[in-house]
């Protein structure tokens, strides 16, 4: 179950959260309840905005902005000859009609004031992003305290990459902690280890992200280098050695699908023991919502193979069981159900 957080705000208040007001607030985009894969039992997982990552993959394109951005689903819209609000409310002229009667949005002349939001009768124009409190946050994760209990499950921060607001998402884990919340977090592993290291020490169990060992083929496909991720994963293994660790890689047609890419990621993990491997597998289930950005959907109709997938399994199967070390693969491309279904705006 996924709360809808695109909501219909004023624009008054929109204009008035385009920045976090100190540590106990944040920009959350969703919240998902019920999961039974990220973190131990039944689990109310928390996206939160923001990502020093660029994934062209990325199955979340509304997560990787820190502020509130504009979203508009064309099929939503009612068109010109029922309505024409936003064109009237717009004060830069970047809403127009086109041929078929419905309104496009010329994303170089909008500044995201957010007017048209307010006069959209049929939602197709809304916010990817919500201003919330720790104590917000929290009281939706609580709604579910007694599935937690029968389950051992609780609050899994995720993003985007949680620790781009790092003062909120400790605060947030610190305050699950002190109300005796089961906490985990998934992360990137992109960020600085006092960040990561302060998230640490209110954590139950960690999801840590290893996409690549080649620091050029990371860098070429994500923007940044892998050597920060590896050093922090590191970090995290000697100074929380008995924290819960799983590793999750997802496997991306044309940048990690061979057997020595994913060899090469259980070869650096193993040697650092106590560490649960996941295999997680490509789809482009969240390809509508980079249309409802504005955004064109780079990897377009590349696919993963199914045999490849299946035989990557069994490397993985083997490699682990001749360790006897725990392993997991998901027909996923990412560990949330919520990014499995592209939700509309």
């Amino acid at each position: 179950m996924m709360l809808n957080l695109g909501e219909r705000p004023s624009r008054e208040h929109l204009l008035t959260q385009k920045k976090p007001s100190g540590d106990q607030h944040g920009y959350v985009f969703n919240i998902q309840r019920y999961s039974l894969h990220d973190g131990p039992g039944i689990r109310t997982l928390v996206f939160l905005k923001g990502c020093p990552l660029r994934c062209p993959w990325c199955s979340n394109p509304e997560s990787q902005r820190l502020e509130p951005e504009l979203a508009y689903n064309e099929s939503k819209c009612i068109g010109f000859k029922e309505c024409s609000h936003c064109v009237k409310e717009c004060p830069n002229e970047a809403i127009r009609e086109k041929e078929d009667g419905r309104a496009i949005i010329e994303r170089g002349a909008c500044d995201e004031c957010f007017r048209c939001v307010d006069v959209c009768p049929s939602h197709a124009i809304r916010v990817f992003g919500k201003l919330m409190s720790v104590d917000e946050v929290l009281e939706v994760v609580e709604a579910d305290s007694v599935f937690y209990a029968r389950s051992g499950g609780g609050i899994t921060l995720s993003g985007g990459e949680p620790l781009v607001q790092a003062a909120f998402a400790c605060n947030l884990l610190q305050e699950a902690k002190r109300r005796r919340i089961n906490t985990s977090m998934e992360t990137c592993g992109l960020a600085e280890w006092k960040d990561l290291e302060r998230a640490c020490r209110n954590l139950d169990s960690i999801l840590f992200d290893i996409k690549s060992m080649d620091p050029e083929k990371h860098r070429s496909f994500v923007g940044v280098s892998n050597e920060r991720i590896l050093e922090n994963f590191d970090h995290l293994r000697e100074c929380f050695p008995d924290l819960p660790k799983r590793v999750r890689t997802p496997v991306i047609p044309g940048f990690n699908d061979t057997e020595k890419d994913i060899l090469a990621i259980l070869e650096f993990i193993q040697n650092r023991p106590g560490v649960e491997f996941e295999l997680l597998a490509y789809h482009r289930l969240g390809r509508p919502k980079y249309c409802y950005l504005g955004r064109d959907y780079l990897p377009g109709e590349v696919a993963l193979n199914q045999q490849r997938m299946s035989a990557l399994e069994e490397v993985v199967k083997t490699y682990m069981a001749t360790r006897n070390a725990p392993y997991e693969a998901r027909m996923v491309a990412d560990p949330h159900e919520s990014r499995m279904k592209p939700t509309s705006p």
